[in-house]
């Protein structure tokens, strides 16, 4: 990334990680080996955003659809972010990143509720690049979950920061670029809300394969798009 792309930092990069299940399948290894090989891409990403100054970086990493995936898959998976939870996040928490989950988060397995909440306490008062893991989320549970929480406080004069007080990303930035890997060109009920006018970034590149190149990559793309949030570009 040249200097010049530098000067033209997303303040919020998410990340749709898809493509782990097709990167084991093409090598005939089992999905679980997959999904491994993308918690060492997630690695990879958190630090080269870290070393540009990305402020925050969000990861689905389970949504309110995979439960529908095989037992075995969901099992392994769960057991994937304990491990990630007690090793290198306590690493990011040292580091002063302030490591957050969002979605219902209630429904996980004890032994990955323990692990998250762990680490979500010890990095609270933390001011470094937020890391944001999207754990069982859906864009669209999301919104239902904060509009019964407006109904249920009273509130009647309801406007566009009511709602976004309620939702997972409260004072937070919205995404300034959504990333989707693996060459699928959708949202999968992900950041609904958050990415009203957000840029998408494509990339044909299965997720394990995600490093510091693609980061560049999505980083020059984004510099190179003129934001405009429905405005006019004036000229002069």
């Amino acid at each position: 990334m040249s200097a010049g792309d530098r000067g033209k930092l997303p303040s919020h990069v998410a990340f749709i990680m898809d493509g782990n299940g097709r990167w084991a399948k093409k090598r005939m290894l089992p999905r679980k080996m997959g999904h491994r090989q993308g918690v060492k891409a997630l690695e990879r990403v958190v630090d080269a955003c870290a070393e540009r100054g990305i402020g925050m970086v969000t990861f689905y990493a389970f949504s309110t659809e995979n439960w529908a995936r095989p037992q075995e898959e969901i099992d392994a998976l769960f057991d994937m972010v304990a491990e990630f939870a007690d090793t290198r996040m306590t690493e990011y928490v040292r580091r002063g990143f302030r490591v957050m989950f969002m979605g219902e988060l209630s429904a996980l397995p004890d032994k990955t509720k323990d692990a998250i909440a762990r680490i979500s306490a010890a990095a609270k008062d933390n001011t470094g690049m937020i890391v944001n893991i999207a754990l069982n989320y859906g864009g669209r549970d999301e919104i239902l979950r904060a509009v019964r929480t407006v109904v249920g406080s009273g509130v009647k004069d309801v406007d566009e920061q009511t709602l976004s007080d309620c939702m997972y990303t409260a004072g937070l930035p919205d995404p300034d670029v959504i990333v989707r890997s693996s060459g699928e060109k959708r949202l999968s009920n992900f950041m609904l809300w958050q990415a009203a006018y957000s840029e998408f970034v494509f990339m044909d590149d299965m997720w394990p394969d995600f490093g510091a190149e693609q980061v560049d990559a999505v980083l020059k793309e984004y510099a190179s798009r003129d934001r405009r949030y429905g405005s006019v570009k004036r000229i002069g």
